[in-house]
């Protein structure tokens, strides 16, 4: 800045050798940066205008000739226009979004009923760790004002010293200076210390409540796949649950120290001024009024930068989530070429969030400039009135014979002290006011991740309890005598009843619809038994139900009507055990993706050894990867193992569990026949009930009853005929 400063008197002096004055340079100078801020502002919008009234022969030209586009240009506008077009179907997308959500974030009771439902999460109860660091906390705070108020009346006596030009007492002061300065600094990094500790305890209490709910009721499949109201989990458990606990712990300090700042800087002036004779109401009741009326304009000015904030981190969720996408995708993808297609989005994406924040910034422009024009400006011209004012209208001890020189010099050195004393308390009072209309913004900020992470939390409670909400159900829920609806939200009025009687092992389905995530109804009512020893066949066109049946079994999806009677587990023996075409490989070692969902305490609790793993490897023809890695080693099997290797390793953790029942829904695809055919013979041995959607003739020989759904909403099941081929219709 001085050498800004000194360029700027150069050139000033240039201009005046010119014949131009300083004064006119400097009028100069200020248009000219008023003008440019006036362009930055408005060029946008004009382009805008622009871009909005440009005459379509315009377009028209600079498209096509001769069926041909003529240049990069008209590529660059076309993709523009795809741009704009996506960026106006996600505005409506949120738009709707919007008006079917339960509230906006922002300064209103709604605010203060999720904060207080966090802050119990966060504090749990009267005595505990977090209390422990508030207190100490807020010990650390008092001391540092006692410590601010006692510097700034050790500084007054220096300089009254110094006036006195008393060397000694100049120097004792001076060493008690240095003194503070230690507990000074170390109370200084403890705030700092502590606010960080606090940010972590508050975000660890949370993230284990969160995680609580989150793995509650299978509530991580539930609110991705059954629930439309969060699109990024991930970024809501993570980014977001940090944001908001460090913004409490600051703003708990930001709020604290300046309250105590300010009610005992306050004490300390008016002693000051009862020490000068002077009245002690006229300067804070001057300062009281100043402060009151600016803070109320700041208020009403104010953007609405909850709401500003909230959607932002919505953007930015958005786009890691697109990010991950394509990460999680990329095979295929790479496979469709649709490299073109994902950076589309991701641009749209990205410019989304850039137009936000861009916003956002326009928003502090102003504010800010006003913000700081009353508190630099109009603050400190009541703080020199306050200061001015006892000394103004105070009353001077004695007279006549009294005056002489040496009290005409304490005088002078008591009102320096006076000045210098309160002069240094101002501006600690006047940065404590700052950093409390500071906080005004920031508790604004926090009304935006407070709303996300409540709002959060509330659709974990609600998906636990079977509630769902889905724009697409919203927007095409139509009465149709199967799903009822309430609020625009679909109603499982079925139920699920656990059996306990060991005699009774049957799975029984009396009236249940099956119906998907949009509400969509595939079949609309199914009735069966399914008794231990009946292996189930289930055949149909794609589409028609088969997948969705074992959703419901498994209690992944809602039963909205009828009731669905299930086994409980006994003696950790699972009643049905569910294995996709594409199974899941776990973090971990290779007997950890044996006993899958076990643990290997599990494992020893249910006394099984590494030979019985050996054993069920060699079941399903996989003997040779324990031969070449030890159970202990740990790989990223994901992508070690063959498609086929992992259907057989998913086959390997149902020897291990032996459950009742197995869902299998092509599950052996990549699996040769012949080793598939032994796969199904020992299951059967171990008294496992299979129920089976395949589309391999060779495997109906494994099974004694068959379910057909003709993709219509009708079924049909019956017992199968002992030399009965599949129908021709369901042949792929």
């Amino acid at each position: 800045m001085s050498v800004l400063s000194k360029y700027g008197d150069f050139i000033a002096e240039k201009c005046e050798h010119n014949g131009l004055t300083k004064h006119a340079f400097s009028y100069a100078l200020v248009s000219s940066a008023i003008l440019a801020l006036t362009i930055k502002v408005t060029l946008p919008y004009v382009k805008t205008a622009n871009n909005t009234y440009k005459p379509n022969t315009e377009k028209e030209t600079t498209k096509i000739k001769n069926g041909v586009l003529i240049s990069s240009e008209s590529d660059c506008l076309e993709e523009d226009l795809k741009l704009a077009e996506a960026e106006k179907l996600l505005v409506a997308q949120q738009l709707k979004k919007k008006t079917n959500n339960f509230i906006e974030p922002g300064l209103n009771k709604d605010f203060l009923k999720q904060l207080k439902m966090l802050a119990k999460i966060m504090v749990p109860q009267t005595l505990c760790y977090e209390t422990g660091l508030l207190s100490i906390h807020t010990f650390c705070l008092i001391s540092r004002t006692f410590l601010s108020i006692y510097v700034a009346a050790l500084e007054g006596a220096l300089v009254k010293f110094i006036v006195r030009k008393d060397i000694k007492q100049f120097a004792f002061v001076l060493l008690k200076w240095f003194g503070i300065a230690i507990p000074a600094t170390f109370i200084n990094s403890m705030i700092r210390f502590l606010e960080s500790k606090l940010a972590l305890a508050f975000r660890t209490r949370l993230v284990r409540h969160s995680y609580r709910l989150y793995f509650k009721n299978q509530n991580y499949y539930r609110v991705s796949n059954l629930d439309g109201r969060i699109e990024n989990a991930d970024h809501r458990l993570t980014e977001d649950i940090s944001v908001f606990a460090s913004s409490v712990a600051h703003l708990y300090s930001s709020l604290t120290k300046p309250c105590f700042d300010l009610m005992l800087i306050g004490l300390a002036l008016m002693r000051s001024s009862r020490k000068m004779k002077a009245n002690i109401i006229t300067g804070p009741a001057l300062s009281v009024g100043v402060i009151a009326l600016t803070a109320h304009i700041l208020r009403i000015v104010s953007p609405k930068f909850g709401q500003l904030v909230s959607e932002e981190a919505n953007r930015y969720g958005y786009l890691r989530h697109i990010h991950s996408r394509i990460i999680t995708n990329a095979e295929e993808i790479a496979f469709y070429g649709g490299h073109k297609v994902e950076m589309l989005q991701l641009r749209q994406a990205y410019n989304r969030l850039i137009n936000q924040m861009t916003t956002v910034f326009n928003q502090k422009l102003w504010f800010i400039m006003l913000e700081q024009f009353f508190m630099k400006y109009v603050w400190s011209g009541t703080g020199m009135i306050m200061v001015s004012l006892p000394i103004l209208t105070g009353s001077d001890v004695g007279s006549g014979q009294f005056r002489n020189t040496a009290f005409t010099e304490s005088r002078v050195s008591e009102r320096t002290q006076y000045l210098t004393t309160a002069r240094n308390l101002l501006i600690s009072a006047a940065d404590a006011i700052e950093r409390l209309m500071s906080s005004y913004k920031e508790i604004v900020s926090l009304a935006g991740y407070t709303y996300r992470v409540a709002g959060m939390m509330d659709v974990f409670e609600e998906t636990a309890q079977g509630v769902y909400c889905k724009s697409s159900i919203i927007e095409s829920g139509q009465p149709n005598g199967i799903i009822e609806f309430r609020n625009g939200k679909p109603v499982a009025k079925g139920r699920i009843i656990y059996s306990d009687d060991p005699e009774n092992m049957a799975i029984n389905l009396r009236a249940v619809p099956v119906v998907t995530p949009n509400c969509d109804i595939v079949v609309p009512k199914l009735t069966l038994c399914i008794e231990p020893g009946m292996h189930l066949l289930i055949t149909g066109p794609n589409g028609c139900g088969k997948s969705s049946l074992f959703r419901i079994l498994s209690g992944l999806w809602p039963i909205y009507a009828g009731e669905l009677q299930i086994p409980r587990p006994v003696n950790d023996i699972p009643c049905m055990f569910y294995i996709p075409q594409r199974p899941y490989m776990s973090i971990g070692s290779l007997c950890d993706q044996i006993i899958y969902p076990d643990t290997q305490d599990d494992m020893k609790r249910k006394k099984i050894t590494e030979h019985e793993l050996r054993c069920i490897l060699k079941l399903v023809s996989l003997e040779h990867i324990a031969q070449r890695d030890s159970f202990d080693v740990v790989r990223d099997w994901k992508d070690i193992l063959s498609g086929g290797e992992k259907q057989r390793m998913a086959i390997a953790r149902l020897f291990y569990h032996k459950p009742r029942y197995a869902l299998l829904d092509e599950c052996t695809s990549a699996v040769s026949i012949d080793v598939e055919s032994s796969i199904y013979e020992i299951a059967k041995g171990m008294g496992i009930t299979l129920l089976t959607i395949t589309h391999r003739p060779t495997l109906w020989k494994y099974h004694t009853h068959i379910l057909e759904f003709d993709g219509l909403g009708s079924w049909q099941f019956r017992k199968m005929n002992a030399d009965e081929q599949q129908k021709e219709q369901f042949n792929l």
